[in-house]
């Protein structure tokens, strides 16, 4: 397969006059030309078909998300397309196979050269643009509840966020591998999708989501919970948790601090911990993506998972894509197709 010596990508650039890019005046997105990457020993060059859009990367786009060491600055941290080149020693791929990848950056571009490690066939069944809003989404998931949180079956599980990509994927792995969803959303409407989905649904601006936990568990807690909020919702989980119960931070749209009752905290013998996927390694993306091979994409193929693609963009159009992404009535995922 051939292809060009330049290509398209998306760049962030502050705005004229200032230094850096801030929450109050995000950095102006560009469409530049940008030479075709090319794969090092050990990886392979996709042709980008479609690339999901992820909350980091509007943090990035704000400065609040600074990317890792030796990554590249254009965003985009999972696409699906077909393998155009083989670097050095790659004989786990072949030119034209269908791929969806989970990147340290660079998913906004027509190619983008990966670590064979964070790559893995597309689910049978699903199309590429399907394919782009799944890597990310359920890499975190299965990561942060089923390998850190140490989830088993019968486990009850509460899920902050239960309208977003990561909370409606979340809601429907739990429900699938024989867990009990309970998931937070900010609206009547977002809290019946979340329980199409399979959750128990809890408004938290009209419900007190720890009364609302103890009469769904019958007073047992929760045992896992998935957290993106954080901040000053802090104390309502801890109060939230069952006795042992497992309480991951992933996100902190709640605020950085907030207050934390430990006599609570060790009286319950919880466990509290924090993860961010982005800046692992390649070795550990791809232990991460091997669970997802082994136990969730035969669920993605047999229909007990749904991509849930709440609407898709034009390349150029990402600007209107992550104003769609900020809507407060947005349930699924925004994907970008090349």
């Amino acid at each position: 397969m051939s292809f060009p010596s330049q290509m398209q990508a998306i760049r962030f650039i502050p705005q004229p006059g200032t230094d850096m890019a801030s929450k109050d005046e995000p950095a102006d997105i560009h469409v530049v030309d940008h030479e075709v990457p090319k794969p090092s020993s050990g990886e392979i060059l996709i042709k980008v078909k479609a690339a999901g859009i992820n909350n980091a990367d509007l943090l990035q786009r704000a400065g609040g998300y600074n990317v890792p060491k030796g990554g590249t600055d254009i965003p985009g941290l999972e696409i699906a397309g077909t393998v155009a080149a083989l670097g050095q020693g790659v004989t786990s791929w072949s030119v034209g196979d269908r791929v969806c990848a989970l990147l340290t950056g660079g998913g906004y571009a027509e190619y983008v050269a990966v670590d064979t490690r964070q790559v893995i066939p597309v689910p049978e069944q699903l199309d590429l643009h399907e394919a782009a809003g799944i890597v990310e989404t359920a890499a975190t998931v299965w990561f942060n509840v089923f390998m850190t949180a140490a989830f088993q079956p019968g486990d009850r599980v509460l899920i902050h966020g239960g309208s977003g990509g990561i909370g409606t994927m979340a809601i429907q792995m739990v429900k699938a591998m024989g867990g009990h969803p309970i998931a937070t959303a900010g609206s009547d409407a977002k809290v019946e999708y979340a329980q199409f989905l399979g959750a128990q649904g809890i408004n938290y601006r009209t419900q007190d989501f720890v009364t609302r936990v103890e009469e769904i568990t019958d007073g047992h807690g929760v045992d896992i919970i998935l957290d993106i909020i954080a901040g000053q919702y802090s104390e309502d989980n801890m109060r939230a948790l069952a006795h042992g119960g497992r309480w991951v931070v992933i996100g902190t749209q709640g605020g950085i601090k907030g207050p934390i009752n430990f006599l609570r905290m060790a009286a319950k013998q919880a466990v509290l911990t924090g993860n961010l996927l982005r800046p692992r390694s390649a070795a550990e993306k791809g232990e991460i993506l091997g669970g997802l091979v082994e136990h969730i994409w035969p669920l993605f193929t047999g229909g007990a998972i749904d991509p849930l693609i709440a609407q898709t963009f034009p390349f150029h159009q990402t600007a209107a894509a992550y104003e769609r992404f900020a809507e407060s009535d947005r349930v699924g995922k925004i994907i970008l197709t090349m």
